[in-house]
């Protein structure tokens, strides 16, 4: 027996061979116009996504920074559940502070007794001269 290839017989339709890949109309490319259309649209979305995410973190910090317990508030990592809730936040900062007491804020609050006092009596030239006289 030989492999080669059989003639068709008359009997057989002559059957053209299926086209090239290159040649098939693919029906899942699009027109290049519509695919960089999409890209830049894409960009967009991702240059707004990292300006939320840059807007996120500052507002982070800043509240943060309202609660003034912290010298640095940049101290406390990001995290989005401490933009939704308040507790969250104060927790966290709770927990910071008892792990490393260092990074709390150490301004003295109230009065510490110093600085500028206003007394109770007025002093006046007036009043020192007569007190001598």
């Amino acid at each position: 027996m030989t492999d080669a290839p059989e003639a068709p017989t008359a009997d057989e339709p002559d059957v053209a061979p299926d086209p090239a890949p290159a040649e098939q109309a693919d029906p899942d490319t699009f027109p290049r116009s519509y695919v960089e259309e999409l890209r830049k649209e894409s960009a967009r979305y991702r240059e707004r996504a990292k300006a939320a995410d840059d807007l996120a973190q500052r507002l982070h910090t800043a509240l943060v920074a309202a609660t003034g317990r912290l010298a640095d508030p940049t101290d406390l990592p990001f995290d989005e559940v401490h933009l939704e809730d308040a507790e969250a936040l104060s927790a966290a900062i709770d927990a910071l502070v008892a792990a490393k007491p260092h990074l709390a804020d150490r301004r003295p609050r109230g009065n510490v007794g110093q600085g500028a006092r206003p007394s109770a009596d007025s002093v006046g030239l007036g009043g020192l001269l007569r007190a001598r006289a």
